[in-house]
């Protein structure tokens, strides 16, 4: 019993903790503003036993196991992002928000996007453990062989995706991407002009939006409505009544919120849907920046117990899926907490382990616990 129990990252298990409480705490304080009708701290609760339920059970599968199941895994997830796009609306398949991305069950939707995060991650890390172990002479070549297997992974399901009209979890794929890009060991040679490109490509639209948004519309086909999230972004104040609404009165809040805060369920800025991607906007009128920089400093002890652990797995699959989930948390955090305070456009990622959502965090529990899981079987030959 005792080396059962010295098998479990116990670290890992109260940070998950930590984060629960706190998700939970502002979900209800969130929820002060009459706007809602539904109770979403008593679902968060739940969401969060199913979370510990899949997280602890995927401990006991082996990493070596798991990678038998790549494959399959991965043609799964695919599956599933084909039939939401040709399934006709319905109450099994609706259209939320514009976009459609769920399946409903009764009372419980599920989003295949979410967990298609996850399952990209194992697979690219699968790609990249098989080449390399492949690879006898490394160059150029072989580098850039293993950029389009992995590109030719990434690419279907980050189509589907897109066609459901998903920006944000696309977005997300492409971080993931990069994370493990970079620690794949592919030569800076092909690297840096990559991400030169990447930068700079990024920076023209940026700016040709900025002065000279005929040629967005001309060159692009891209019309004007559609640049609204960027335009606010830039300009809230000229968009307050559209766009700009969610982005002036998450600033409203978080600045209201002085050193520290206003209080628990104190709140009095109202934002629609504070319960989930602008969850953050809570935190900072509620708790103050006080209590903002804590809940940045709990994912900072997140990230780094991930990293320690990727450097403590003895086996490159999942150090490479380590760097994928490290990313991933990465990205969503700041973006997240960026589009809050006007760093970056506003888009529809949440606060992992603290907006409301199931989806979002059963797939997020999920690569939690193929992490317990490396930890727990580390002592094992994989």
């Amino acid at each position: 019993m005792k080396q059962w129990l010295e098998k479990i990252d116990w670290w890992l298990l109260v940070l998950l903790i930590a984060f629960a409480a706190v998700s939970i705490t502002v979900i209800t304080s969130a929820m002060t503003g009459q706007q809602y009708v539904t109770h979403f701290a008593e679902r968060q609760i739940l969401y969060y036993t199913l979370g510990f339920i899949i997280a602890l059970s995927l401990m006991f599968l082996s990493p070596k196991r798991l990678r038998q199941l790549v494959w399959p895994i991965y043609l799964t997830g695919n599956l599933a992002l084909i039939v939401l796009y040709v399934l006709p609306e319905s109450t099994f398949t609706p259209i939320i928000n514009g976009a459609k991305s769920w399946y409903r069950i009764g009372p419980i939707s599920l989003q295949p996007s979410e967990f298609m995060k996850i399952i990209l991650m194992l697979t690219l890390a699968n790609v990249i453990y098989r080449h390399n172990r492949f690879t006898f002479n490394k160059t150029v070549q072989t580098d850039f062989k293993l950029i389009l297997k992995m590109t030719g992974v990434a690419l279907l399901p980050m189509i589907l995706i897109l066609l459901q009209n998903d920006l944000g979890t696309t977005l997300v794929l492409l971080a993931i991407i990069l994370g493990m890009v970079i620690v794949s060991g592919i030569t800076w040679k092909l690297l840096a002009p990559f991400l030169f490109t990447i930068a700079a490509v990024g920076g023209t639209l940026i700016l040709a939006i900025i002065y000279k948004p005929a040629w967005i519309e001309k060159i692009l086909g891209i019309q004007a409505y559609q640049l609204g999230r960027i335009n606010s972004w830039l300009n809230p104040g000229a968009y307050s009544e559209g766009d700009g609404f969610h982005l002036i009165e998450s600033l409203k809040a978080i600045g209201s919120g002085g050193l520290f805060g206003k209080g628990f369920k104190n709140g009095e800025v109202y934002i629609p849907e504070n319960h989930t991607d602008f969850i953050y906007s809570v935190i900072g009128e509620e708790f103050g920046f006080i209590g903002s920089v804590l809940v940045l400093i709990l994912f900072l002890a997140l990230f780094l117990h991930l990293i320690r652990l990727a450097q403590y797995a003895d086996h490159p699959f999942s150090s490479l899926f380590l760097a994928g989930l490290i990313s991933m948390l990465m990205f969503h955090v700041f973006q997240n907490v960026g589009m809050t305070i006007q760093l970056v456009p506003i888009t529809g990622i949440p606060l992992p382990l603290i907006s409301y959502g199931g989806s979002s965090l059963w797939a997020t529990m999920s690569g939690i616990g193929i992490a317990l899981s490396i930890f727990y079987h580390k002592a094992k030959i994989l």
